[in-house]
C-alpha cells in the first residue's frame, strides 16, 4: 500500500501542540536489533522558529537527497526501552548516554563513547575499521565494508543523521507522513517530520518523529513513540553540531603503545555471502521482524548442568510455544522478542503473533 501524505499538515511556522518544554535527550542508538531505536526529542525552551511552509512530500525528498558534508557534534541517547538483563550478553541500560561523532563527509568517521572507567573509540579510515577499548587496552581492526557504509556518516548506530535517513527510507512507503511544526535542535532551526503507520501495519509503534535541519536538510534528531504512551521510548539526537571541514587527524588511528591488537575475522570481506547466524528480515515497513540465531560470547551452563552455546534464558520473560517450537517472550516499550529453546530469535516492534509468524515463515 502506498504512503499517504496527511492533508492539512503542511508547515506554516506554527508551534506544534506536541512540542514540550523538556530538555533535549538524544541518543547513541543502538538499536540494531529491533532496528527501531528511534525517538522524538522534545524541543528545548524558547519559541519555535519561524520557517517557510513546506509540504511533507517535498521535505521527505529533500532529506533523502541531502548531502550535509563534514560535521562534528555531540549526540545523546535517552533509552527508556526497559530491556531485561540477558545472561552473558552486553547490556543496553536504560538512561541517558552521550557520544562525540565526527564525519569527513566521504565515509570516514570517528566516534568516542565514554564508559564507566574509560572510553571506547571507533574509527573508520576508509579502508580499515578500528575499535579501541581503553579499559583493557585492546584494539580490534577489520577491513572496512565500503559498500555497507552510509556515505558521509561515521556510523548509523550513533549518528542521528544516518539513523533517521535509514528509518525514513525503510518506513516511507508504509506511513502517513506530515510536517508538524518546528523545533530548535542543537541550536539549529528544524522542521518536525512525522511518520505514522498506515492502518494495515501491525506494529506497537505510534509514530516516528524526525527533526530536519532547515538549511542542510540533515536529520538532527530521531524519536520513536509507542502506542499508548506520550513519552519517547528511545531518542537519538544532536545536542551540539558544527558543519564544515574537520581535522583530518580525527580519521586516522594508531594503536597506543602497549595495546593488544587483534583482527576481527568476522568482518573480513572474504567471508561467505551468508555466514552462519546471519539474520533475515520477514515482512516490510513497520511490522518487519528480524529473525536470526542467538550468538553467545561464551559457552554457558544451564540449570541441568549441561553446557550449551545458547545462553540460559529460563528466568527471562514468559514461556511461549507454537508451531515454531517453544521459548521465551521478552517485551520492551517498543516491541518484543521471542528467543526459542534452540537458539533462534525473532525481534520486532510488533505483537507476539507477528513474531510467531516470522519464526514459522
Amino acid at each position: 500500500m502506498a504512503a499517504r501524505i496527511r492533508p492539512g499538515r503542511d508547515m506554516a511556522g506554527r508551534r506544534s501542540g506536541r512540542t514540550t518544554g523538556r530538555a533535549v535527550a538524544a541518543g547513541v542508538a543502538v538499536a540494531g536489533a529491533v532496528g527501531l531505536g528511534l525517538l522524538t526529542i522534545p524541543a528545548g525552551a524558547g519559541a519555535a522558529p519561524e520557517l517557510p511552509p513546506i509540504t511533507a512530500e517535498a521535505l521527505v525528498s529533500s532529506v533523502l537527497a541531502a548531502h550535509p558534508g563534514p560535521f562534528g557534534g555531540t549526540v545523546e541517547l535517552d533509552n527508556q526501552l526497559g530491556l531485561p538483563s540477558l545472561p552473558n550478553m552486553p547490556q543496553a541500560a536504560d538512561g541517558t548516554s552521550t557520544a562525540r561523532v565526527w564525519s569527513d563527509g566521504e565515509g570516514r568517521g570517528r566516534i568516542q563513547l565514554p564508559t564507566d572507567s574509560g572510553e571506547r573509540t571507533l574509527v573508520s579510515d576508509g579502508t580499515t575499521f578500528w575499535s579501541w577499548n581503553s579499559e583493557d587496552r585492546t584494539v580490534t581492526r577489520a577491513p572496512e565494508h565500503t559498500g555497507q557504509r552510509t556515505e558521509g556518516s561515521p556510523d548509523a548506530a550513533t549518528d542521528p543523521t544516518a539513523a533517521a535517513t535509514k528509518a525514513l527510507a525503510a518506513l516511507r512507503s508504509s506511513s502517513e507522513i506530515g510536517v508538524d511544526g518546528t523545533a530548535e535542535v542543537a541550536g539549529r532551526p528544524a522542521y518536525e517530520l512525522v511518520l505514522s503507520p498506515l492502518p494495515s501495519e501491525r506494529t506497537l509503534l505510534r509514530e516516528v518523529r524526525i527533526a530536519v535541519d532547515a538549511a542542510t536538510r540533515a536529520p538532527l534528531r530521531l524519536t520513536v513513540l509507542a502506542t499508548g504512551s506520550s513519552d519517547p521510548a528511545v531518542q537519538l539526537g544532536f545536542t551540539d553540531l558544527t558543519f564544515g571541514a574537520q581535522d583530518p587527524a580525527l580519521f586516522t588511528f594508531t594503536p597506543p603503545p602497549g595495546s593488544t591488537v587483534r583482527d576481527d575475522q568476522h568482518r573480513d570481506d572474504a567471508r561467505p555471502a551468508k555466514p552462519e547466524g546471519e539474520h533475515t528480515v520477514v515482512g516490510t515497513g513497520w511490522d518487519a521482524v528480524v529473525v536470526g540465531k542467538m550468538q553467545a560470547p561464551a559457552r554457558s551452563e544451564g540449570a541441568d548442568g549441561r553446557r550449551s552455546d545458547v545462553p540460559d534464558l529460563s528466568a527471562l520473560g514468559t514461556p511461549v510455544s507454537g508451531p515454531w517450537g517453544s521459548g521465551r517472550l521478552i517485551t520492551t516499550a517498543l516491541g518484543g522478542a521471542i528467543i526459542t529453546d534452540d537458539g533462534r530469535i525473532a525481534v520486532g516492534a510488533v505483537p507476539e503473533p507477528v513474531l510467531a509468524e516470522a519464526l514459522s515463515a
